[in-house]
């Protein structure tokens, strides 16, 4: 596969945006970006929980510029977009919870919604020659519970509001590609990536932050949905399929097809071997950091999908992108970052632990 070592060939000294920049995802990709060289310009609202690890990394004193801003107000929106003039753009920022898609149903739609047609139209009104890559997620997919893994030409769908919400997304992606970018210097992708875990995620929600959250406090972890299966990734397999695709956007001699060949959509997932169920990824914490489980299982919760696969063969054939880490290793990697966070006492200790599983990450195989 393409050596993800080799990224800062094209990413060294060029100013790079990245909205959702405090959230999970987006603190492991501004940190990426930095150690690339990049002049990172985030904008984002403020980090989502209390503690956070774009807080634990210090990077708002460390990229270009930290800018809080909501991607619903339109004209703040644009008036950073046309400041900032940025190589690339990378769309992160959403409302990242199915459950919560539940409970806050129009704050979810108008945020990855229309957030990302406010993204798209500033940079439509820019015309700043770009590539930009927009993050959706696998649950844009019309879920049937099928076994086979979705594909790109799949149809958009979605049960509950967040992936409803992604789905609606794609196809603002797809119209703005093709009534708007299709002749000009302005080229846009997709991502949709799998199951993202790895360190730092300290969501509501979500089962890593569960269990590490119950672990901490020597309580079983609840397990709500032990049965569901799905793609689980490291946080930095995506990122490393975004950041590619970002230079494939741009004209990455070292990739087979010329640059428009990759304005469309990409699935960005694991081997079919790390399609697991909640119930295997606990008990494969459990073997690095002792505890336990229970199943809290509840037949009144909302619906959330059983069965979810993604297919990456695009990504292999186009980018010669494939996952590097399988899934005992994304566990491991992912545990020792929570379990070594535990000891530290500073946040260039925070750092250095996170850069080094980015070198580890970046190593030849």
């Amino acid at each position: 596969m393409t050596n993800p070592g080799h990224l800062s060939d094209h990413y060294q000294g060029k100013r790079v945006l990245v909205t959702g920049h405090t959230g999970f995802k987006g603190s492991w990709l501004c940190e990426w970006l930095l150690k690339l060289g990049a002049e990172v310009h985030g904008f984002a609202l403020n980090p989502p929980t209390r503690t956070a690890l774009f807080e634990q990394l210090e990077l708002a004193k460390r990229i270009a510029r930290h800018q809080i801003g909501d991607i619903r107000d339109a004209a703040a929106l644009r008036d950073f977009v046309a400041e900032t003039r940025a190589d690339y753009i990378f769309h992160l920022a959403a409302q990242p919870l199915v459950r919560l898609s539940y409970e806050q149903p129009v704050e979810t739609l108008s945020t990855n919604v229309m957030g990302t047609v406010h993204l798209l139209d500033a940079v439509r009104l820019a015309k700043q020659n770009c590539a930009v890559v927009a993050v959706t997620t696998d649950k844009c997919y019309e879920n049937r519970e099928w076994l086979h893994a979705y594909r790109e030409e799949d149809a958009m769908g979605g049960h509950d509001p967040y992936s409803a919400s992604k789905g609606a997304a794609e196809l603002v992606i797809a119209s703005y590609r093709r009534s708007f970018f299709h002749d000009h210097g302005i080229r846009l992708a997709s991502a949709r990536a799998g199951n993202v875990i790895g360190g730092g995620d300290w969501a509501a929600d979500r089962i890593v932050p569960d269990c590490v959250r119950a672990l901490q406090g020597n309580e079983p972890i609840p397990v709500r949905n032990k049965v569901a299966t799905r793609p689980w990734q490291h946080v930095l397999e995506p990122l490393s399929g975004y950041l590619l695709l970002g230079t494939a956007l741009k004209g990455n001699t070292a990739l087979p097809f010329p640059p428009e060949t990759y304005a469309s959509s990409f699935n960005f997932g694991p081997a079919l071997t790390s399609n697991r169920t909640v119930a295997d990824l606990v008990q494969e914490v459990l073997l690095h950091w002792p505890g336990r489980w229970e199943d809290r299982s509840d037949p009144r919760a909302p619906h959330e999908a059983v069965k979810l696969n993604l297919a990456t063969d695009k990504a292999f054939h186009l980018l010669n992108w494939q996952p590097r880490w399988d899934f005992s290793t994304t566990v491991e990697k992912t545990i020792a970052w929570y379990h070594n966070s535990t000891h530290w006492t500073s946040t260039e200790e925070a750092r250095a632990f996170t850069a080094g599983q980015i070198a580890a990450y970046c190593a030849p195989n």
